[in-house]
């Protein structure tokens, strides 16, 4: 199995160094990362400059990008060849509900499945890098498992049938023996971010900070946020269809109404 390692963390962080080495004795895996930490930055590729790519001492490969940056150049031409899998991670703090349309670790691993590649994306879910032992451990047992499905896809896609997947895990930031297992949820959803932080800067211009995420706003069981909480690995699996399919009568109706040049929408 060949594996497609990036992150949004940047290239020396410690998520994607644990997820290398625990990874490394069960497939090959190749490193793309970014050079910098991107947080926050989804699916943003870089369009109006030229990017990089450096090696690292360690063998790692770091791009002056994004995290789809790194994906999509790898898949594109620097590899020379497709991976049957593509991972990024171990994230620096959750990536569940709404944290998954901004994450650029699920942005990463977003690419990978937009070329037809399997991926996931791993999230510890606290800041600091606790535990994080732990998340590699969890990402390998998970990585091992899915293996023979990953291999399969790999010889379907071959023979031109293939239907790529795309998993969100959060992994509780808990030691080994307090991690209950893994569960299937939904993304919850949360309230919206903090307020605007502003200062002044020496030339006397305002300078604004986006604030911190809200809360949990839907936190019900069945959720990534309550499966985290009480001890389960959450495994969420994502589409990229952002389409309201409940609405599109309505909108069609109202389309309808356009076009005959009727005033007023629709009831």
């Amino acid at each position: 199995m060949k594996i497609l390692l990036s992150n949004d963390d940047g290239y020396q962080a410690p998520g994607i160094e644990a997820l290398y080495h625990a990874l490394r004795d069960i497939a090959e895996v190749e490193v793309v990362a970014p050079e910098h930490n991107n947080s926050a930055k989804s699916n943003a590729l870089t369009l109006h400059s030229p990017l990089y790519v450096h090696t690292a001492p360690n063998g790692f490969r770091y791009v002056n990008g994004t995290p789809a940056d790194c994906v999509h150049i790898a898949l594109t031409g620097l590899l020379g060849y497709t991976p049957d899998l593509v991972v990024s991670g171990i994230n620096n703090g959750a990536n569940m509900g709404d944290d998954t349309i901004y994450s650029g670790t699920v942005g990463a691993a977003m690419e990978g499945y937009l070329f037809g590649v399997p991926a996931i994306a791993f999230s510890l879910t606290d800041k600091g890098w606790a535990h994080l032992d732990v998340a590699a451990h969890k990402a390998r047992e998970l990585v091992n498992y899915l293996a023979p499905s990953v291999m399969a896809h790999t010889q379907s896609a071959a023979a031109g049938h293939h239907e790529p997947w795309l998993l969100n895990v959060n992994v509780p930031c808990r030691p080994l023996a307090d991690i209950r297992g893994f569960k299937v949820a939904r993304l919850g959803r949360r309230h919206a971010a903090e307020r605007v932080i502003t200062q002044v800067n020496p030339r006397g211009e305002t300078m604004y900070w986006i604030g911190a995420a809200g809360p949990a706003k839907d936190d019900a069981e069945g959720t990534d946020f309550h499966a985290t909480q009480q001890g389960y690995v959450s495994i969420t699996p994502l589409q990229i269809d952002l389409t309201d399919h409940s609405r599109l009568a309505y909108w069609a109706q109202s389309a309808a109404h356009l076009s005959a040049g009727l005033v007023g929408g629709p009831a």
